[in-house]
């Protein structure tokens, strides 16, 4: 449930927060050709199911206090008992100041390549290697990468010995180590074919190199979505179909889906294995075409009844009712387009100014890489309250359609939506009074406070009306 190596896979959308790939936010999904070659900011995102961020130097101990179940009880707004109010808005400070912290030290990152002429050497002994770009690339490639993944190493660690202070997080540290090796060596095949495509690209074209390379990394940032459930998922994750698990809650869910029109049948229903790593909550519908999968963590099963989980569904359905899918692809694309737009009208400077100092021959050079993504990383961070605006926006229609697809298959469906985003906030730590701030940067959900609110207070049918995405 946190941008952790021991809990990544693929972005997708979920109720309560992201899910990344290889560190990748899933509100920048679409800038994965950006962010699998950076250092990503990893405590820059706010911990899922809460739109703020953290901090006291020590984290808090990791057993939570015990609260009722919010299925026993009437809800009338989001709240947390004394102690673990203070749980959560330490940590959404801590982690606040983490993503400030993140973006700073993934800048120094950079810098300190340039500086100490690290990928100098890399270019030099890729050159050595062989005349042949493409071998040059295997050589030069995975040295950046996996030098960039050892400096930001301790932003890994410490972000992770947070999780487990705080009771979020439950796995080993070995288990950890293996599932952060895991995640560089995917990260190292796809970084190298983006790398090699990228100065392929700039030594054809130089001055239309952002467009080319635009319409080559978005098309492969689409196909990891369509080919993770398969391929990436399994390797942090045990699945088991969910009809083997929990009979009910798959018709209950097969019923849902009927009923709004989706083409999710029982066979690609399924169980996760999240509690061996976390005690956080979530479920989420993944994939494109043939993958499309509704995936319920097994945390979330233990802690939610059938009906709330229904609703966690049903907003997750709403993402590709609603085309949310095809809408992010648009907006972040759009995004991508002007980054590497940016980083053309700003790179022929910096080398103008700096290249001398790093031995930068130009950029088609190899060694220029930090120095391109150290701007790209910049306009990435100034962007990023709108690309979080526009996450918020449609987590909220998600939120909202949630509601309208169980308003008459669920009694009280107001009130069982503000149960389970309840019962989510108690067990990941939704702060209830969030930093405006750090919403406004970084959140890609609504507060939690509001999501309650929402829930409780929407409801157009008593006033004869209808819901505005399911009639």
């Amino acid at each position: 449930m946190t941008n952790t190596p021991a809990r990544a896979h693929q972005p997708q959308w979920t109720i309560g927060g992201f899910l990344p790939i290889l560190h990748v936010p899933r509100a920048t999904l679409l800038l994965l050709s950006i962010l699998l070659l950076t250092p990503p900011l990893r405590a820059a995102q706010e911990p899922p199911a809460q739109a703020a961020p953290a901090a006291q130097s020590q984290p808090a101990a990791a057993a939570q206090p015990a609260v009722s179940p919010p299925a026993e009880r009437k809800m009338t707004e989001y709240s947390l008992p004394p102690e673990l109010y203070k749980k959560a808005h330490d940590r959404a400070r801590i982690h606040f100041r983490l993503a400030l912290i993140g973006f700073a030290y993934g800048l120094l990152v950079y810098w300190l390549v340039l500086h100490w002429k690290i990928s100098v050497r890399f270019r030099d002994w890729a050159e050595k290697f062989s005349a042949r770009r493409f071998l040059q690339s295997l050589v030069f490639s995975p040295l950046f990468l996996v030098t960039t993944a050892v400096f930001t190493l301790p932003l890994d660690i410490y972000d992770e010995w947070l999780e487990k202070g705080f009771g979020i997080s439950v796995q080993s540290w070995g288990s950890w180590s293996w599932d952060w090796v895991k995640a560089q060596i995917i990260g190292l095949v796809i970084g190298t074919i983006l790398i090699w495509l990228l100065y392929a690209v700039i030594r054809r074209s130089p001055r239309r190199w952002w467009f080319y390379f635009w319409l080559v990394a978005l098309p492969i940032g689409i196909f990891i979505v369509l080919i993770a459930p398969w391929v990436i998922d399994p390797m942090f994750h045990k699945f088991e179909p969910l009809q083997q698990k929990d009979p009910a809650l798959t018709a209950s869910l097969e019923q849902l889906e009927q009923r709004l029109g989706v083409d999710i049948p029982p066979e690609r229903m399924f169980w996760m294995g999240a509690g061996e790593k976390t005690t956080g909550l979530d479920a989420y519908v993944t994939g494109i075409g043939a993958s499309k999968r509704i995936v319920v963590w097994d945390t979330t099963i233990a802690k939610m009844n059938t009906r709330q989980i229904v609703f966690v569904v049903g907003h997750e359905t709403g993402h590709y009712v609603l085309e949310h899918v095809r809408k992010g692809i648009v907006f972040f694309g759009s995004l991508l387009l002007l980054f590497f737009y940016l980083g053309y009208r700003t790179i022929g400077w910096t080398l103008a100014r700096w290249g001398p100092r790093w031995s930068l021959r130009g950029l088609d050079d190899w060694a220029s890489l930090p120095a391109l993504l150290l701007l790209l990383s910049l306009f990435s961070f100034v962007t990023n309250p709108v690309g979080s605006a526009f996450s918020r926006y449609l987590e909220h229609q998600a939120d909202q359609f949630g509601l309208e697809a169980t308003h008459g298959l669920t009694p009280d469906s107001g009130q069982v939506a503000a149960q389970a985003f309840q019962i989510l906030g108690e067990v990941d730590l939704a702060d209830p009074d969030p930093n405006p701030v750090a919403v406004f940067l970084f959140a890609s959900h609504p507060p939690m406070p509001d999501r309650v609110r929402f829930a409780l207070t929407y409801d157009p049918w008593s006033k004869g009306g209808q819901g505005e995405f399911v009639k």
